[in-house]
């Protein structure tokens, strides 16, 4: 008849704790790196982000519980373990190694530095338990990439530009909505402004349509709907060259991921990084030299136009100049801008409080062989301006692919790429022409220009003492080139806005051929838990204490139900042999109890030597086993009995491992 061994049932429960608790350990690393990154429900990370300390406080509770309940089971394991082994000769100093694992601690014996390394080892692996359990569960601040895909519109192609060309027939560039006009003639000032004034340090953030952008647009416009600014609807007239501000639409959407099934968390903040189209330019600034005989620069053409000798009040127009500004574009004609400038009666104008800075723009390039890559401003500063001397500006707009990030509630754009327009850009650069010379012109008023201004403001605030004593010609060309990339690439934006306005197509569904791809990754901070670089142990390091902990518990265990199947067989051979003697139930022996190991002394006829040096070098491998008197007058009388020492000290400890395993 087949017989369970006692404490079977004990020592499977020890095992499948302890293979449970494994388990959950590896289960859980095994879900971060499958699925990459866990975070809780968004009301779960909220609390973990307000209440830090209760967080702590339940993570290391968890921790201890798991710790202590392996550490628990080990010595358990340990402790029935080191009651088999007994029964067999051991050296005392064995027995007293088993007796301090058994309670969780450790021996320091220089002359056994084997079974101290042991103890100490395994000492440090219980230690640890908590430690590698906190490191495991205790959640992080992480970012959670989400890949994004989508459209915007593309004004590279021919069809953007048979577009554009309609809408200069339906409109023309002189024929735009008033609206539109202010938004370009506020906006284009603002994002000059702005490009010109980082560059010496100014603050260079720059609004549109809701929009903040750092230092300027690069062309961009925004395709995260968080980041895209105005929600309010344009008008039937508000939208592709007629756009004074409104919603702009948003075509982006989440890549499915190999765990699509998994919720992506609102988080705590979501910043953005996306590859999209943008444009700028090459903008090289210089004085015009003598014997550069291309460029026919006149400002010479001036005469008073009006004159009032009453005037007495400062406020009051005392004379109006007219001034026929002309340069050759290349056509061999020339083109003229016209300028009105405020004078005093005598048609003098002051030096110091007055400004004039009159340009114009050759919408094409000087060169006739093509007509779509670049463009020419010529410029020159007069009174307080006269630090500007005749200039000229070559514009070059560059295509771009931009790296836009959206964060901290600003757009920030970085140049991937950039190639030069092409044939089907012509309109394109038309329409940007426009843009510059509209500026040009309407920036000059009676008594200064906003473009002047700039280059005053900005130069003399940051440079020391007076702007015409301490010039720097390097600088004010670097800031005039900052400031006209800053209206190519406003231009940029404002015309894709106004295209990418709700009402601009049917449905606001940008048609396949006026689309380009966007792509990018949209970072989630949140807190949960992370995949561990391949190159970093620390998931590794705290795993390891478990690991080595439940290794040894499983051989404890297992050594302690083939030891107790081997006494239950001798048990039933003896009963078998004396079937008229009465049989009697074991007590209990607890090694790792003081008490039954004085009683077991006591009761035994074990002779030991005295506290004296070589006295207890002697007692150490002094071998000894625990006898069980048969049923009496003292059924379960247990005493240690001497054995004859047959083993080396030296090697002890793995006569010891061994007998265990």
């Amino acid at each position: 008849m087949f017989h369970v061994p006692p404490n079977f049932v004990r020592f499977t429960v020890i095992i499948g704790i302890q293979i449970v608790i494994l388990i959950f350990g590896y289960g859980f690393i095994g879900a971060v790196a499958y699925f990459e990154y866990l975070a809780p429900s968004d009301s779960v990370c909220e609390l973990m982000k307000s209440h830090p300390g209760k967080l702590t406080m339940v993570v290391t509770l968890i921790a201890t519980v798991l710790s202590v309940t392996a550490a628990t089971l080990f010595t358990l394991s340990v402790k029935e373990a080191l009651r088999h082994r007994i029964r067999k000769p051991i050296s005392l100093i064995h027995l007293s190694t088993g007796v301090a694992l058994a309670q969780g601690s450790h021996i320091l014996k220089h002359r056994y530095i084997g079974l101290t390394i042991l103890t100490l080892f395994i000492f440090g692996m219980l230690r640890l338990l908590t430690a590698g359990w906190t490191t495991l569960l205790t959640p992080t601040y992480f970012t959670w990439p989400v890949e994004l895909h989508g459209t915007e519109l593309d004004i590279t192609g021919s069809a953007f530009a048979a577009l554009l060309r309609e809408e200069f027939l339906a409109n023309g560039l002189t024929d735009i909505q008033d609206n539109a006009f202010e938004i370009l003639d506020i906006g284009v000032m603002l994002s000059g402004v702005a490009a010109a004034g980082f560059f010496f340090g100014l603050p260079g953030t720059f609004n549109f349509n809701g929009a903040k952008y750092n230092v300027s647009t690069q062309g961009v416009v925004p395709t995260i709907e968080a980041f895209s600014g105005s929600d309010g609807v344009p008008d039937a007239n508000g939208t592709r060259l007629g756009f004074s501000g409104g919603n702009v639409t948003v075509n982006i959407g989440v890549v499915p991921g190999s765990h699509s099934n998994m919720p992506i968390p609102q988080g705590f903040s979501r910043n953005y990084s996306m590859l999209q189209q943008g444009l700028t330019a090459n903008v090289s600034c210089r004085a015009i030299d003598t014997s550069q005989t291309q460029y026919l620069w006149n400002t010479n053409n001036y005469y008073v136009i009006y004159t009032n000798t009453a005037a007495s009040s400062s406020n009051s127009i005392t004379g109006l100049r007219l001034w026929n500004i002309s340069a050759n574009c290349g056509t061999n004609t020339l083109t003229t801008n016209e300028y009105v400038t405020m004078v005093d009666a005598n048609g003098n104008a002051s030096s110091s409080g007055s400004g004039f800075l009159p340009s114009i723009v050759c919408p094409e390039p000087m060169n006739m062989n093509q007509t779509y890559t670049n463009f020419t401003i010529f410029a020159q500063g007069f009174y307080k301006y006269g630090f500007l001397q005749a200039s000229v500006c070559e514009v070059v707009p560059l295509l771009t692919t931009v790296r836009a990030d959206y964060s901290n509630e600003q757009i920030s754009a970085e140049v991937i790429s950039s190639t030069p327009f092409q044939p089907e850009n012509a309109a394109l650069l038309s329409f940007i022409a426009s843009v510059a010379r509209f500026q040009s012109i309407n920036s000059q008023g009676l008594t200064s220009s906003t473009i002047g201004d700039t280059l005053y403001s900005i130069y003399s605030s940051t440079a020391m003492g007076s702007i015409n004593n301490n010039l720097n010609d390097t600088l004010v060309y670097l800031e005039l080139e900052d400031y006209w990339r800053g209206v190519v690439e406003f231009s940029a934006t404002f015309l894709r806005s106004g295209f990418m306005a709700t009402g601009s197509f049917p449905n606001n569904e940008i048609p396949n051929n006026l689309s380009s791809q966007v792509t990018g990754t949209m970072f989630i901070l949140t807190i949960g838990w992370t995949r561990w670089p391949k190159n970093s142990p620390t998931y590794l390091l705290a795993t390891l204490p478990l690991t080595i902990i439940t290794i040894l518990t499983l051989f404890c265990a297992l050594y302690s139900i083939l030891e107790a199947w081997k006494e239950h067989e001798e048990r039933a051979k003896l009963q078998a042999f004396a079937r008229h003697r009465r049989t009697h139930h074991r007590a209990h022996f607890d090694v790792s109890n003081t008490l039954h190991l004085i009683m077991a002394c006591a009761a035994g006829d074990l002779v030991l030597e005295d506290f004296s040096r070589d006295g207890i070098k002697e007692n150490e491998v002094a071998m000894v086993s625990l006898y069980e008197s048969e049923p009496g007058v003292k059924p379960s009388r247990k005493r240690f009995v001497s054995e004859l020492a047959v083993i080396s000290p030296v090697f002890g400890y793995v006569r010891f491992l061994l007998g265990l395993i």
